[in-house]
């Protein structure tokens, strides 16, 4: 029998049950999987909410383990190796799973299963928004929404390496030395600040070329007025509130900004685009440019890791342990 998280009905944590159900045997180009990592997400609470859809009733969207059992066709990959993987089909949240083959990706024997399951899904969605949505690179400075956060710690290391200024936001001192460990240039603490008077000061009121908002609700409509003219703006989630209507005149002509709305889910449906990105995130894990670790929950606790990922009261990135 395998361990499952089942979504009983579009709502709060509470209705995450763990189950135990029978997983059949991989079938042609799948392999299977023991967990030993799960990584937790916010999307993952859109999807619990029911913003977006859950087509099987399990969460998770990455995870790494051991390979246990491959099915026909499958020969890049044998039992016993240690793989991660990130993106469709979701249904992580569980022991073992099967998973289709051309997503596992092996791990170098620097990286651990935790590590890898606790920044795949991140490390793809900073390489996707520093290269497809803006091309970041030296003399760019940035405005990185939640930087203590997991997907915020690791697109400022990102960009950093690539030789970019990032200026961050983050609710609390204690998340701000978090965020300055990553490399934050700048960091504009506390919940009510006025970040943007700050970023204006910052940057000698030019404003950043590219402003990262996963935030969502009144921050959005603020961080329009952080971007320089032609700079770009990406929403890139709603942990504070949906995403507010936005007139286009909000945009331009006046402050000609560009305005994206990129899905690291869509992003990673291209399989050369996803084997691609992943292998860049597993080497720079392997070479210590990023630093993969997470709080860990057992899988049965997964109510609480949601609560706490959702509160703000998390640091980081989160995992669960089957």
């Amino acid at each position: 029998m395998v361990a499952i998280v089942r979504l009983k009905s579009p709502g709060g944590a509470e209705n995450l049950v763990l189950e135990n159900v029978e997983l059949p045997a991989p079938g042609a180009n799948e392999i299977r999987l023991r967990h030993t990592a799960i990584g937790v997400n916010f999307i993952d609470i859109y999807q619990r909410s029911g913003l977006y859809p859950l087509p099987d009733g399990i969460p998770g969207v990455e995870g790494a383990g051991i390979v246990t059992a491959k099915g026909a066709d499958v020969t890049e990959l044998s039992v016993g190796d240690r793989v991660a993987y990130a993106g469709a089909p979701v249904g992580a949240y569980a022991s073992e799973r099967n998973l289709p083959a051309w997503r596992a990706m092996p791990l170098p024997d620097a990286v651990s299963e935790a590590s890898a399951a606790s920044t795949l899904l991140k490390g793809i969605t900073a390489v996707m928004l520093l290269n497809r949505t803006y091309a970041v690179g030296a003399g760019t400075t940035l405005l990185v929404h939640s930087a203590a956060g997991g997907l915020g710690q690791v697109l400022t290391r990102l960009a950093r390496l690539r030789g970019a200024t990032v200026i961050g936001t983050v609710s609390s001192e204690a998340k701000a030395e978090l965020a300055r460990a990553a490399g934050a240039h700048h960091l504009i603490v506390g919940r009510d600040a006025d970040f943007v008077d700050a970023v204006k000061r910052l940057t000698d009121g030019r404003g950043v070329d590219v402003a990262y908002d996963g935030v969502g609700g009144k921050t959005l409509a603020q961080t329009l007025a952080c971007v320089r003219p032609f700079g770009t703006v990406a929403s890139i989630g709603q942990s504070g509130g949906p995403i507010p209507s936005l007139a286009v005149e909000e945009l331009g002509p006046r402050r000609s900004l560009s305005l994206a709305r990129p899905s690291v889910m869509a992003h990673v449906n291209d399989v050369a685009d996803y084997r691609r990105d992943a292998a860049t995130v597993l080497a720079a894990l392997a070479d210590g440019d990023l630093v993969g670790h997470g709080t860990a929950y057992p899988l049965a606790r997964v109510v609480e890791a949601h609560i706490d990922l959702e509160s703000g009261r998390s640091r980081g990135a989160l995992l669960l342990v089957p």
